[in-house]
């Protein structure tokens, strides 16, 4: 008996209305089996699959890069099929691998990837892929296009030598011929057009509502990171040994962070209407660079963590990030955010609060620079540190307070085991 089952775009939480299909894994008419994976939605806050509710014969009704509301049926499922999922399919290897480089050739592009290569004029197979599985990614066709952007005007100017335009006066290209590239005038102005992915538009209208509603202030300090890198390197081959995983600077800033936001609750509140809201827990976010962009997965009760749990957290959400798999669940609330530039190079910042949250500590780049000690001068690793905090409900001296209470927990770690 047939039956026919329909695959709807399901709710991904309670502000996702609507979804992009960013590509389809199986092909019209292709055999599934239950649970097989049939292709990846990508929402304002995540990226998550459409996995196959029953085995049998895939309809597919809705072309990927098309933006579906919660509910819509975007494929279907004929059961009375899934017998043949099981039977032996009578193709020779030619066929297969035919079926399989369908598939997943070229790379399985992202769909920012196939716009460029579409507005382009380039073919997949020309795209060498970086991303997860050998999928093309935005960042391997604007590499590519540079390449060829290059070697076209390298082709421009070796014809033109030949042709001995008239446009180049011959007094200006007297010089021998491998300088004579110099003398060619170059046009590299052109544009084009990308529109944002969901998850772009998101972050930005997240951020233009932080501008728009907090009363954003940044205030900065520096610490010494001696004494923390010093028992970082005194313990870290044990720590790994013991516990599996490295340790690294951010599980200290986030329990550092985590003390001090005991003593200074307001920055772990949050504003609702006439209301501050305090939180007798730390969920503290940790900002994650992904291929589509910025993410910030919350670590809960982080202030009841040990370090080795902190830092399995962190490697955890890396690889998730990495992997486009962290689910909007693992996004979901936070009362403060630890954000990383000095990863990049930053020197400083002035990090923009997560909303609805009050405050976000920002980590830069640790400098050899000399600083004052009894007197002396001396070279010591520094690390600039800012928190940005809604001035609303934070007082600037609760602030300062604050981001000194971190800055002496670090440059003295042993108050961190002692809680002092």
């Amino acid at each position: 008996m047939s039956t026919i089952i329909d695959i709807t775009v399901p709710k991904a939480g309670e502000s996702v209305n609507e979804a992009d299909i960013a590509r389809w894994l199986k092909a019209d008419g292709d055999i599934v089996k239950l649970d097989e994976a049939l292709c990846e939605l990508e929402t304002s806050k995540a990226s998550l699959p459409i996995n196959a509710p029953a085995a049998g014969r895939l309809k597919i009704l809705v072309e990927a890069g098309t933006t579906c509301p919660v509910g819509m049926v975007v494929a279907q499922i004929d059961t009375a099929a899934a017998g043949a999922a099981a039977a032996p399919v009578a193709k020779t290897k030619e066929a297969v691998r035919s079926a399989e480089s369908t598939l997943m050739d070229p790379g399985m592009p992202s769909p920012s990837a196939r716009r460029l290569l579409a507005e382009n004029e380039v073919s997949a197979q020309d795209v060498k892929g970086s991303g997860p599985d050998g999928r093309i990614i935005k960042a391997d066709v604007i590499n590519h296009l540079t390449v060829r952007e290059k070697e076209l005007k390298l082709s421009s100017t070796i014809s033109g030598q030949l042709a001995t335009q008239k446009a180049a006066p011959a007094a200006a290209c007297s010089a021998p011929a491998s300088s004579s590239a110099l003398c060619q005038s170059s046009t590299g102005r052109g544009e084009r057009r990308e529109k944002m992915s969901r998850l772009r538009r998101t972050i930005a209208e997240r951020l233009v509502e932080a501008q728009n509603t907090a009363v954003i202030c940044t205030t900065f300090n520096e610490v010494d990171m001696s004494a923390v890198m010093e028992l970082r390197k005194k313990f870290k081959e044990k720590f790994l040994e013991k516990h599996q995983v490295g340790i690294g600077f951010m599980s200290f800033f986030a329990k550092a962070a985590a003390i001090a936001l005991k003593e200074f609750p307001v920055l772990n509140a949050s504003v609702e209407g006439n209301e501050i809201v305090y939180h007798d827990f730390v969920d503290i976010g940790i900002a994650v660079a992904t291929p589509k962009g910025l993410v910030v997965p919350i670590i809960r009760d982080i202030d009841g963590m040990n370090f080795s749990q902190i830092e399995k957290s962190i490697a955890a959400y890396g690889a998730k990030g990495k992997a486009g798999t962290i689910s909007i669940e693992e996004m979901t609330g936070g009362t403060f955010t630890i954000t990383n530039g000095g990863t990049f190079g930053s020197m400083l910042s002035t990090p923009i609060i997560n909303r609805p949250q009050s405050a976000i500590l920002g980590m830069h780049n640790i400098v050899e620079r000399p600083v004052a000690v009894a007197g002396q001068v001396v070279i010591r690793p520094i690390m600039y540190l800012a928190v940005s905090y809604d001035h609303r409900i934070i007082d600037g001296a609760d602030a300062v307070k604050f981001l000194v209470k971190i800055k002496n927990l670090l440059e003295d770690p042993s108050r961190i085991l002692l809680d002092l």
